[in-house]
């Protein structure tokens, strides 16, 4: 009776420390959102970019004074800007994040074809990012100090401080200029419906992209994994391990993968926002129609409700990387299971 008792009270407690959790997160998520909504949308009203000359275009001297102060009343652009604002949050409360004013459909579904395209090589390139850092600092930290540990933070070192654009345009005229081996960019060949692209096509138009962005994004991991397994080669258990005969990867196995995996699963989850940052860049580079290129456009083009709405969508896309860290690594980590359920 008892130990029912005890059974019974602690999974009362759990749930409700996972209920804490869920609405505490929830809650970061709401004041994130609402303070990234206000900043935005502030900046975006100091832009020189007048939206209504962005949205009539080339025609702009064949529309009288008149026609313009009906275009700025049909979009609610006469109105005063905290106005806007309170009318934009009012329709973003009720699920409408407006119409774009550049390819004049809804914000939604420009963000849902997008982001299609978007996923796509971000899941790419970050899988690459992750795998390949991963062993690269295994080995780096395995070979600590010899010619092959140097050679990987070399390239480490290199690939940090290398601009990612600058990367992608040198990848665009190794591969696509001078070998042809690559399309030069877009997401499909030009002039080719997009149900009639083969995967191949989409693959070798996937392929630059996602390979700068993976470049880019394998030296974090690689560097952090490889300090934390020479910080576990360097442990007493580990000697201990060794002492009794055990070495090489099978001692890696068996005492020290779990702990290097989790600054491995802490930082590349925590990477969601350098991630979409990159992919901004590199779909300028590649011509490539994502959520990066649409950002830019709705920027350049003063298209106020796709801008906050992508701007909203990646936070919470970041967001949602980080909470998964987070679980990740309370998962692997017992200790951290003992403190907090989550």
């Amino acid at each position: 009776m008892a130990l029912g008792r005890v059974k019974k009270e602690g999974r009362n407690g759990m749930a409700k420390r996972i209920s804490f959790y869920i609405v505490g997160r929830c809650v970061k998520l709401a004041t994130l959102l609402l303070a990234i909504s206000i900043l935005s949308f502030t900046l975006v009203s100091f832009s020189p970019i007048d939206p209504v000359q962005s949205y009539i275009g080339a025609d702009m001297t064949r529309v009288s004074p008149e026609q313009r102060e009906n275009i700025a009343e049909y979009w609610g652009l006469d109105e005063s800007k905290p106005q806007q604002f309170l009318n934009w949050g009012a329709a973003i409360l009720q699920g409408d994040m407006g119409t774009s004013l550049i390819h004049r459909t809804p914000v939604a579904q420009v963000i849902g074809e997008r982001f299609l395209a978007s996923l796509a090589l971000m899941a790419v390139a970050w899988s690459l990012s992750g795998v390949f850092g991963f062993l690269m600092g295994i080995i780096a930290g395995m070979r600590e100090g010899t010619w092959v540990d140097r050679l990987i933070k070399s390239y480490c070192f290199i690939l940090a401080s290398t601009p990612g654009f600058w990367l992608g345009l040198l990848l665009l005229m190794l591969f696509s200029v001078w070998l042809g081996w690559f399309p030069v960019g877009l997401g499909t060949p030009a002039g080719i419906l997009a149900e009639d692209v083969t995967l191949m096509e989409r693959f070798r138009h996937l392929f630059l992209p996602a390979l700068t962005l993976s470049v880019v994004g394998v030296a974090n991991v690689a560097l952090h994994t490889r300090q934390k397994l020479v910080e576990v080669l360097n442990s007493d258990y580990v000697r201990f391990a060794k002492a009794k005969g055990e070495q090489g990867f099978g001692l890696l196995l068996r005492h020290g993968l779990r702990n290097i995996s989790l600054p491995a699963i802490s930082i590349h989850f925590a990477s969601f926002g350098e991630l979409f940052g990159g992919a901004v860049l590199a779909e300028q580079v590649f011509s490539y129609p994502g959520l990066g290129q649409a950002v830019v456009q709705a920027g350049l083009g003063g298209d106020v409700p796709l801008l906050l709405g992508i701007v909203l969508f990646s936070t919470v896309f970041v967001f949602v990387g980080n909470v998964i860290a987070d679980l990740l690594y309370k998962v692997v980590d017992p200790r951290i299971r003992r403190g907090e359920v989550l």
